[in-house]
């Protein structure tokens, strides 16, 4: 025998799981017609911490990609990172000025909005230069320990067995390794080659290991799947049920790590260059500034102003961008309705419930009515 729901302290029963069939009614309302990939879409941008941060992310890699130009390609700035001239203002102070409702003198730019340094360089070219190399370093890492994270713990999670235990003591042994120790060591390696590439290669080989044990994890689950025992009964390779069954089935879990290992690479970079051992001159990365204008922080503080908002900036994005991947790729990840939504879909319920038992009480009338009419001859 079933027990009746107990009542509240006001004589009410408990409400909760109504409210719970209400908020399950709005979502599947919400994605009803619509394909996985839209969904996910849909969830993305309706966080609006993760969309703002794109916008910023997005305008910022415009910004130093159009300023000075890449490669032969020239941008519209007029100075370039080593080009030195004579100081504009004294000291090489900033040229740009604040609008006089903020206390400043007026709105202006100038020549040199960033200021410039002893020799005279443009502080804006060369912080648009090192932002260009940490953005490159930090997108390099990332696509390098995802294909090295995925090919191990892809070959880990579907073989299992003595692989599984192979790559994983191995994956140890690199996790055992600090990440800083390891990426200074393969840092000054290529940095004494030279190139940004380089190092971004060798930090993307230190940073793949916990990108490989997530897949392990989700591949050991999916193994067990109807789809997978259904690839294999039909004669699709190993490769083929790794990569074009398995691996697209884990891509929200790859996607959401891949953006926060890439923001943990611009800090990692930024860590080694500024103790020497990552970029170095004449390359210009955003730790490397701050480590050559480290002496002057107390007489001209604006060469650590730009340099440092932008590690800033651009690491909060890409963490802001990864929770919103993370919540649209979850399923359980629910978005509570507005109580205006909750309302509406309770009085859409109890319509649809009213005009139901009206047609069953109207129905039950009509027959009765007809058999009193049928059994009026009889008497």
């Amino acid at each position: 025998m079933s027990t009746p729901p107990s009542p509240t302290p006001r004589g009410t029963f408990d409400e909760t799981p109504a409210e719970e069939v209400v908020e399950n009614a709005i979502e599947l309302r919400e994605v009803e017609g619509l394909s996985q990939n839209q969904i996910v879409l849909r969830r993305f941008f309706r966080h609006r911490a993760a969309v703002g941060a794109m916008v910023v992310l997005v305008g910022i890699v415009l910004l130093a990609f159009t300023s000075i130009g890449v490669g032969p390609i020239p941008g519209w700035w007029s100075f370039t990172p080593n080009q030195t001239g004579p100081l504009t203002n004294p000291g090489g102070s900033p040229t740009m000025s604040l609008p006089t409702w903020l206390g400043g003198s007026g709105f202006a730019i100038g020549e040199h909005p960033f200021g410039q340094d002893e020799a005279g360089r443009d502080v804006f070219a060369r912080v648009m230069r090192g932002t260009q190399t940490s953005l490159i370093v930090m997108v390099v890492v990332g696509l390098v320990a995802s294909m090295v994270g995925i090919l191990v713990g892809a070959l880990a999670g579907y073989y299992r067995g003595a692989l599984d235990s192979w790559l994983m003591r191995f994956t140890d042994l690199v996790i055992t390794i600090p990440v800083l120790v390891l990426g200074a060591i393969l840092g000054s390696l290529a940095a004494g080659a030279g190139g940004a590439y380089l190092l971004a290669i060798f930090l993307g080989l230190a940073s793949w290991t916990t990108l490989a044990r997530l897949v392990r994890g989700e591949f050991l689950s999916l193994r067990e799947r109807e789809f997978v025992d259904a690839a294999r009964v039909a004669g699709a390779s190993d490769r083929r049920i790794i990569f074009k069954h398995m691996l697209p089935n884990s891509i929200g879990v790859i996607i959401v790590n891949q953006t926060l290992l890439m923001s943990s690479a611009i800090l990692l970079e930024t860590a080694l260059s500024f103790v020497g051992l990552g970029i170095r001159y004449p390359n210009v990365s955003l730790g490397q500034l701050i480590n050559q204008y480290q002496e002057a922080f107390a007489t001209r503080p604006w060469l650590f102003w730009w340099p440092g908002l932008l590690i800033v900036t651009i690491a909060l994005t890409v963490n802001f961008i990864g929770d919103g991947l993370r919540d649209a790729f979850d399923p359980r990840q629910k978005r509570i309705p507005s109580q205006r939504k909750m309302d509406r879909a309770a009085a859409r319920a109890a319509r649809s419930t009213g005009s139901a038992s009206t047609g069953s009480t109207g129905s039950g009338s009509n027959g009765a009515a007809s058999n009193g009419a049928a059994a009026e001859p009889a008497l």
